[in-house]
């Protein structure tokens, strides 16, 4: 492949291994005036490097594929960044869902939406194998839609991660109040927790997240897990007698903004797609291993969010509560919540890092210096911790300002997980399949991907308006909340 070149063409190796169809991405000149940097990239990274194992027999490579640090991810490193990824918070909310939709809406949701975000992640590969020189998600929208989606993608991208590190941030002063006993303001607690999950962004490789996977997953596990052996010992949730009425509802009766916001956090649960593309980057082979990672992580994910869900509502009732680790009693919910620590944390560390490793691109191709991503000098390194130091600087802003943990959810879902979960599938599946979308054997898939944009679409509008209501149903109902940036205590005592 030339720098002039308006064609990317597919290795046959690639084209084999899609399971459905692919086209070559034509560029379109009305679009690109001139060379940007992200066609130097393309160009630059495109030729085979020595000591790199490439995802194609080619070389077509992206700008980490010159470091022999950097792509270096097996199916074992990919399957604990995934479950890192996608099993922390969203889990803590699960229970309560059931509670709002019912036994067995909610098993549906879960299951439904665990399917659907399996096929989604998918259709990434997909494009990935088709364009194996992109390193993030915005990288793909370049492809669709040139400059103007991939800046309107960049802005959601770092918006949708630094909702998700707010939550992070929410839940960590929830969770210290809880242990301290309200010992300091929880402004600060927030604080507190910004500065450690900024802390563990500082490694610039997934492979670090990768291996603090295993210790962070496993903690949330345990502390799920704790929740449930307390309740079923002490016979009643926190705050509840002995003997209350454990009330499981069949099929709920919610309203209609009540039902949306439910489905919002289980959408939530599976919201990790917005870092997929940037692990495949840092990936041996993508290719081989990551189909396999994904499918693990789905149906480890379906099996743990049903089960959390389904034994933490029946022996809560209707006095489940959200985050779930709230609904022990006293002691064992403040030891659920320090053993819940890591994995609190590993939210932050993951789609934070995801986040600033894209600012830290952008910062590259801005000054033409991609040729340095992988280089371990004091400017790299300057880059790439000034990149985290604004990140979670904003990120904590954002956390104080809406410091409910269930809001914070509920409108990062319907404006940000609409799309970067399920709509931009859809939308990279027709880029792929445009020439033949109306193909007998397409027909099918065309359905379901334009079935994906119209819920992403959804989604966004009565989303959002759910969600707004819902943060301002919180905001006037007196004693419940004194306002952002507050030092009230959040505990769950």
């Amino acid at each position: 492949m030339t720098n002039n070149q308006d064609t990317i063409e597919q290795p046959a190796d690639i084209r084999a291994a899609g399971d459905g169809p692919t086209t070559n991405a034509v560029a379109d000149p009305e679009k690109i005036q001139e060379k940007s940097s992200f066609e130097d990239d393309v160009s630059k990274t495109s030729k085979p490097k020595e000591g790199v194992v490439a995802d194609t027999p080619d070389g077509d490579d992206n700008l980490f594929g010159g470091g022999k640090t950097y792509r270096t991810m097996g199916l074992w490193d990919t399957m604990l960044v995934l479950a890192t990824n996608q099993v922390g918070l969203g889990i803590l909310t699960l229970p309560a869902i059931l509670k709002t939709l019912g036994l067995v809406p909610g098993i549906i949701a879960i299951i439904g939406l665990g399917v659907v975000s399996w096929y989604t992640a998918y259709e990434l590969l997909q494009f990935y194998r088709a364009h194996p020189h992109v390193v993030n998600m915005v990288d793909m929208a370049r492809v669709v839609g040139g400059r103007p989606l991939e800046l309107i993608f960049g802005v959601g991208l770092l918006f949708k991660v630094m909702m998700t590190c707010g939550s992070a941030t929410v839940t960590l002063s929830i969770a210290f109040n809880t242990l301290s006993n309200h010992s300091i303001c929880t402004v600060a607690f927030a604080a507190v927790g910004a500065v450690c999950c900024w802390v563990l962004c500082l490694p610039r490789t997934f492979k670090f997240v990768a291996q603090a996977g295993l210790p962070c997953t496993i903690s949330i596990i345990v502390a799920v897990f704790i929740v449930i052996i307390s309740l079923g010992v002490a016979g009643h949730p926190r705050g509840e007698i002995h003997g209350f009425a454990k009330e499981v509802v069949i099929v709920g009766h919610p309203t209609f903004r009540e039902g949306v916001s439910a489905c919002l956090k289980v959408c939530y649960a599976y919201a990790g797609n917005v870092g997929f593309v940037s692990y495949m980057a840092e990936m041996k082979n993508p290719s081989r291993d990551f189909p396999k990672a994904l499918t693990i992580l789905q149906i480890f994910s379906v099996i743990l969010y049903i089960l959390t869900a389904v034994t933490i509502y029946a022996l809560s009732g209707q006095a489940v509560r959200s985050p779930a680790l709230g609904s022990a009693p006293d002691i064992p919910a403040k030891v659920a919540y320090a053993i819940a620590l890591p994995a609190i944390l590993s939210t932050g560390m993951v789609f934070g890092h995801t986040a600033i490793k894209y600012l830290y691109v952008v910062v590259l191709r801005a000054t033409n210096t991609t040729h340095r991503a992988t280089e371990n000098s004091v400017r790299s390194w300057g880059l790439w911790v000034g990149s985290a130091t604004v990140f979670w600087i904003v990120a904590f802003v954002l956390a104080s300002a809406i410091p409910i943990f269930d809001s914070i959810l509920s409108i990062s879902s319907a404006t940000f997980v609409a799309w970067f979960t399920f709509g931009v599938s859809g939308v990279f599946w027709y880029h792929r399949n445009w020439q033949e979308k109306f193909a007998r054997k397409n027909i099918p898939l065309a359905i379901v991907n334009a079935l994906l944009i119209l819920q992403a679409l959804f989604m966004n509008g009565v989303g959002m308006w759910a969600s707004v209501e819902g943060l301002l149903d919180v905001y006037r109902t007196p004693g419940k909340l004194e306002g952002s940036f507050t030092c009230a205590d959040n505990s769950i005592f």
